[in-house]
Protein backbone atom coordinates (compact mmCIF):
# COMPACT_ATOMS: atom_id res chain seq x y z
CA UNK A 1 0.00 0.00 0.00
CA UNK A 2 2.58 2.53 0.96
CA UNK A 3 4.29 1.80 -2.37
CA UNK A 4 1.38 2.48 -4.37
CA UNK A 5 0.66 5.59 -2.50
CA UNK A 6 4.39 6.91 -3.07
CA UNK A 7 4.19 5.84 -7.08
CA UNK A 8 0.95 7.92 -6.99
CA UNK A 9 2.74 11.13 -4.92
CA UNK A 10 5.36 11.37 -8.13
CA UNK A 11 2.70 11.18 -11.06
CA UNK A 12 1.67 14.80 -12.07
CA UNK A 13 -1.76 15.01 -10.38
CA UNK A 14 -3.58 17.97 -10.04
CA UNK A 15 -4.96 20.12 -7.45
CA UNK A 16 -8.70 19.30 -7.86
CA UNK A 17 -7.64 15.20 -8.55
CA UNK A 18 -5.39 15.44 -5.18
CA UNK A 19 -8.59 17.18 -3.71
CA UNK A 20 -10.84 14.49 -5.09
CA UNK A 21 -8.72 11.50 -3.57
CA UNK A 22 -8.72 13.23 -0.28
CA UNK A 23 -12.22 13.46 -0.09
CA UNK A 24 -12.87 10.08 -1.51
CA UNK A 25 -10.48 8.46 1.51
CA UNK A 26 -12.10 10.30 4.37
CA UNK A 27 -15.40 9.16 3.10
CA UNK A 28 -13.97 5.50 3.30
CA UNK A 29 -12.31 5.57 6.56
CA UNK A 30 -15.71 7.45 7.67
CA UNK A 31 -17.74 4.51 6.45
CA UNK A 32 -15.18 2.08 8.33
CA UNK A 33 -15.47 4.00 11.33
CA UNK A 34 -19.12 4.49 11.71
CA UNK A 35 -19.46 0.73 10.22
CA UNK A 36 -17.22 -0.25 13.58
CA UNK A 37 -19.45 1.86 15.64
CA UNK A 38 -22.84 0.23 14.43
CA UNK A 39 -21.45 -3.09 15.09
CA UNK A 40 -20.49 -2.54 18.64
CA UNK A 41 -23.74 -0.63 19.32
CA UNK A 42 -25.38 -3.49 18.38
CA UNK A 43 -23.03 -6.21 19.96
CA UNK A 44 -23.75 -4.28 23.50
CA UNK A 45 -27.56 -4.06 22.81
CA UNK A 46 -26.82 -0.26 22.98
CA UNK A 47 -29.27 2.43 21.11
CA UNK A 48 -29.46 5.95 21.04
CA UNK A 49 -29.86 6.80 24.96
CA UNK A 50 -26.48 5.54 24.59
CA UNK A 51 -25.07 8.09 22.29
CA UNK A 52 -27.27 10.52 23.62
CA UNK A 53 -25.50 9.95 27.42
CA UNK A 54 -22.16 10.18 25.89
CA UNK A 55 -22.94 13.52 23.79
CA UNK A 56 -23.78 14.31 27.73
CA UNK A 57 -20.68 12.85 29.67
CA UNK A 58 -17.34 15.04 30.64
CA UNK A 59 -14.84 12.92 30.01
CA UNK A 60 -11.75 14.93 30.74
CA UNK A 61 -8.49 13.93 32.54
CA UNK A 62 -8.59 16.58 35.44
CA UNK A 63 -5.45 19.14 34.77
CA UNK A 64 -3.21 18.48 37.83
CA UNK A 65 -1.35 21.97 38.72
CA UNK A 66 2.44 21.03 39.81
Amino acid sequence: MQLELLKMFAADISEEDWEAIRDFAQQYFLAKATDEMDKMLQEKGWGEEKIEEWSKAHLRTPYQHK
